[in-house]
């Protein structure tokens, strides 16, 4: 039997989803307000991480639009 394994989600930091995305701090920050970029979790502390794998669908949404 053959399984498939996916590698777990990454949690990225912020210049991490800067450079993905290439928009700039402000504007990802902006667009959470709205709705419209995936939401920050906040591990503990002031710390925010975004999923790998909804930035990156995220992307490829805008790509697609």
């Amino acid at each position: 039997m053959t399984q498939t394994t996916q590698a777990p989600d990454r949690l990225l930091r912020l210049p991490q989803v800067i450079e993905i995305v290439g928009i700039s701090r402000s504007m990802v920050y902006r667009l959470m307000r709205r709705g419209d970029f995936p939401q920050a979790y906040k591990p503990g502390g002031y710390a925010s991480r975004w999923s790998e794998a909804e930035v990156m669908a995220w992307r490829e949404e805008q790509r697609g639009a």
